[in-house]
């Protein structure tokens, strides 16, 4: 900013968006300055960081369905996840992305599939076709974090970019092939878990 207004650095005053020259009238926006900014040639450096040893999330995740063998609709009734992140910057963006985390990894577990026809045309190209899940399909998540520091970096933090996805989708396949299991003896589902799918292997174990 004091280049730019050709001023003494300690004459510029920081304020409503803009940078002032004391007692004057002119003034340099911030996004001016941005544009402005330029690293000199002398300055330049270069460097590298090489971490010893990786760092983990760890976690949990547990889910309880119901399913209508008369449909193969299959309903959550409860979900509860508890992670290890170790230090939390944001708890509530955390949530936030552990939450939709689970609900994309539900999505590929029961409902979201690409299917193409025999000429090769795609046929679930749109969300008329293309199952996302609903915020209506999911009851209120227990979301709980145990936190231990992590001791291989400076901030004792740990991943939580995927950790909702990575474990809602097996928690809630398992959940699916359990309760197949336990009622028809059916072992194994491939994904997604479709009402069609579930309805189609009841039918099987059933002989009917």
């Amino acid at each position: 900013a004091a280049d730019e207004l050709e001023a003494s650095a300690g004459d510029i005053e920081l304020s409503d968006g803009v940078a002032r020259i004391v007692g004057t009238d002119r003034t340099i926006d911030f996004s001016s300055i941005a544009k402005a900014a330029k690293t000199p040639d002398d300055l330049k450096g270069f460097g590298e960081f090489v971490q010893d040893e990786c760092t983990y999330p760890n976690g949990t995740h547990i889910c309880e369905v119901e399913i209508d063998p008369d449909t193969g609709a299959t309903e959550i009734v409860r979900y509860t996840i508890v992670d290890d992140f170790g230090v939390t910057v944001n708890p509530i963006l955390l949530a936030g992305q552990v939450h939709g985390g689970v609900v994309q990894g539900i999505g590929q577990a029961l409902t979201e599939d690409t299917i193409y026809g025999e000429d090769g045309q795609l046929l679930t190209a749109s969300f008329m076709d293309y199952a996302m899940p609903r915020a209506d399909n999911f009851p209120f998540f227990h979301f709980e974090t145990r936190n231990v520091p992590s001791t291989t970096n400076a901030l004792g933090i740990k991943g939580a970019g995927e950790a909702g996805t990575i474990g809602s989708t097996p928690a809630a396949l398992n959940a699916v092939t359990d309760a197949l299991w336990r009622a028809y003896g059916v072992k194994h589902i491939d994904m997604p878990a479709t009402p069609a799918r579930i309805w189609a292997t009841i039918r099987e174990a059933s002989g009917a």
